[in-house]
């Protein structure tokens, strides 16, 4: 993938969650933005065309599956982080679009190649 298509955000109302993410992404030559709720999250997917969107399922308001359902999915790839190991949560979030689920705790090694697999 060429450098300027390495761009990722970052979807989770956990601040600690946000930084470790980017740390691994940044480390990886991504671009990384940030976004706390899934009403920012939707803002910058339109306005700065992320890859791919690595998106927490648990958030206040507007939560990650529907964040995922409202997304173009033709556009972006959708990393879905949850702290639930939950087959039925899982497969919420494969019908709303996701493209790949990870569950907390992961590893950066882990996450790394889930998304090099994706935007591949």
């Amino acid at each position: 993938m060429s450098p300027a298509n390495r761009t990722a955000l970052i979807v989770d109302d956990e601040l600690v969650i946000r930084r470790l993410v980017r740390t691994v992404l940044e480390a990886d030559d991504f671009a990384v933005m940030e976004a706390a709720d899934g009403f920012a999250a939707l803002d910058l997917v339109d306005t700065a065309h992320p890859t791919v969107v690595i998106l927490d399922v648990m958030m206040p308001e507007l939560d990650g599956v529907e964040v995922c359902r409202r997304l173009d999915h033709d556009a972006v790839k959708v990393v879905m982080l949850t702290a639930r190991d939950d087959p039925d949560l899982e497969q919420r979030c494969r019908d709303a679009g996701a493209d790949a689920f990870l569950t907390k705790p992961f590893s950066s090694i882990e996450l790394l190649d889930l998304i090099e697999a994706l935007t591949a």
